[in-house]
């Protein structure tokens, strides 16, 4: 998965960002409103962190134009305001859920996944593919019922495939989602990764659960 945020404080920042790539999303960063808004309207995110006092221009205004241009990625907004009036201003302009500062960076990670289960139809915790169930709460997988070991960004790329189902995944769409928007996505890295989960899902009784699909990408399903 891939989070947007938007945030100009360095410290917090950093820390955010270091904290969304441990859990093995991207993040691509900005640090102004400009810039947060040509990111939004350029590359594909499944949530956006948004902090509201921003320069250039103003959190609540880069919100109103992502609405307006039909972007409906879930926004987390970041604010130091706490105000009824402040936060209703928000969600009627389209923010997804609010989180006032100072705040817990498990607890912003936690809303942000919260706010990943809503935009897709699986609404269980529990996403099963034949024999593999991952944990989307734990992140944690098991194959018949046996704990697979992954790093966190082979652990973002199998629960993105389990969340597209039977439909084929371009290597493209894979690294947008997994992958920072400025690195190469004419290099091998998904390849190596699908790779590497590949041996760590085979198992010579079962049948393979990730499919090349030659000239097209990639798709996760049991099949005989």
């Amino acid at each position: 998965m891939k989070v947007l945020l938007v945030e100009d404080y360095p410290p917090l920042q950093r820390s955010v960002a270091k904290a969304i790539r441990e859990t093995g999303w991207a993040v691509d960063v900005a640090s102004d409103g400009e810039e947060g808004l040509w990111f939004a309207e350029n590359h594909s995110h499944d949530a956006i962190v948004l902090d509201l006092m921003l320069p250039k221009l103003l959190g609540l205004d880069l919100l109103r134009l992502i609405r307006e241009k039909k972007v409906r990625t879930p926004v987390l907004v970041l604010t130091a305001k706490d105000g009824v009036e402040d936060r209703v201003k928000g969600l009627d302009l389209g923010a997804d859920d609010y989180l006032i500062k100072p705040f817990f960076v498990g607890e912003l990670l936690s809303r942000l996944r919260a706010l990943v289960r809503r935009t897709y139809p699986e609404p269980a915790s529990l996403i099963r593919v034949g024999k593999l169930e991952i944990d989307t709460n734990a992140r944690r997988l098991r194959l018949d019922g046996e704990e697979v070991p992954v790093t966190a960004r082979e652990y973002a790329l199998v629960e993105y495939l389990a969340r597209r189902t039977g439909q084929v995944v371009t290597r493209g769409e894979i690294w947008t989602h997994v992958y920072e928007s400025y690195g190469e996505a004419a290099s091998n890295v998904v390849d190596v990764y699908v790779g590497y989960l590949r041996r760590k899902l085979h198992r010579p009784e079962m049948p393979p659960l990730i499919h090349t699909r030659r000239g097209l990408g990639y798709v996760m399903q049991e099949e005989p």
